[in-house]
């Protein structure tokens, strides 16, 4: 009999195993049928200009979907990410057009991101509010405080070297794909070889047993709020430099873009699982979703209806196999 119970746990062991050391796998069979059936579909898609329109636009979604995967690690989620990239991009080019000081004007942003959430952070852990409200009232905030400061008008950025950050190219290599890839590189880092990394984890999966042997759950939570929000930070710099100007309405949606590529790359709604390697490979699907509705000629009015379905379904898959998991351990 004991032999009999012991099997579905070792299944359940190595199954589990599987889907944390290879969450990526649920972002790459779409990204490969897309990548495949518009190939297909439209000659233009895999030519070189194009592809390197996907990245671009992809640079700001795995940026602020890489903070996105550590505050839903710890079974959070933060909705002011979009208004957030407004509001550090207004300051950023703000400050540029005060001083015409770049490193003031990217600290300053980056500083601002932090400080929003630090505040999502420190209410959600310490005042015991769940997370959707607090970033929902944090998402009217700053989308309010942005429209204050800009009373509506866009902030024209001039200064040629900012641009550099958003047009800009090394090596051949466009400078934003560069910084997804090296904020990608440092957030795989953190989860893969920190301790913090294996304490979010902890906390998403149960907190309260976390708690129980010495993590600091608070805390932890906390930091991936700020996280968040200096990854948007620095999305809006980049969002910014590219487009040459900040507006107000800039980053509408932008946190359910960065939702759907983060539980498309197989970071879990319910907490405790995820990976970095999934969330870039999840924005680039989302970045190639709304690339097909302009080849295609699409009706734009699509887009929101087609990103709203795929974290639907993202989500059911999910907590269906989490559902099949629970029932292997009773």
């Amino acid at each position: 009999m004991n032999e009999k119970k012991g099997a579905p746990d070792a299944k359940l062991t190595k199954h589990r195993r599987f889907h944390l050391n290879y969450p990526w796998l649920s972002a790459a069979v779409p990204l490969v049928v897309l990548v495949v059936g518009l190939s297909i579909a439209h000659p233009r898609f895999l030519t070189q200009s194009n592809v390197t329109s996907i990245l671009l636009q992809a640079a700001v979604y795995v940026i602020m979907a890489l903070g996105m995967s550590f505050v839903l690690m710890t079974g959070g989620i933060d909705l002011s990410q979009g208004s957030l990239l407004a509001l550090v991009g207004v300051v950023a080019a703000d400050l540029l057009q005060r001083t015409n000081s770049i490193p003031l004007a990217i600290i300053a942003s980056i500083l601002v991101g932090a400080a929003v959430g630090a505040a999502n952070g420190l209410v959600v852990s310490c005042l015991k509010i769940p997370p959707f409200i607090m970033t929902l009232s944090t998402m009217y905030l700053c989308r309010g405080l942005t429209l204050v400061i800009t009373q509506a008008t866009p902030i024209t950025v001039q200064n040629t070297s900012f641009k550099w950050i958003g047009g800009g190219s090394v090596l051949g290599i466009p400078v934003p794909v560069i910084i997804f890839l090296i904020a990608a590189a440092v957030g795989q880092f953190i989860l893969s070889y920190t301790a913090t990394g294996r304490y979010i984890l902890a906390v998403g999966s149960n907190r309260e047993a976390a708690r129980l042997s010495g993590v600091k759950t608070r805390w932890n939570e906390c930091k991936v709020y700020i996280i968040s929000g200096v990854m948007v930070a620095i999305a809006g710099i980049v969002y910014v430099a590219r487009l040459g100007a900040a507006q107000a309405t800039a980053g509408e949606t932008y946190e359910m873009e960065a939702v759907a590529a983060s539980v498309l790359g197989g970071t879990s709604v319910l907490g405790g699982e995820g990976g970095i390697i999934g969330t870039v490979m999840g924005a680039i699907v989302v970045a190639i979703i709304r690339n097909a509705i302009v080849l295609l000629n699409v009706s734009t009015y699509y887009q929101q209806m087609i990103t709203g379905a795929v974290i639907l379904v993202a989500v059911i898959i999910d907590v269906q196999r989490k559902a099949r998991v629970a029932k292997q351990v009773d």
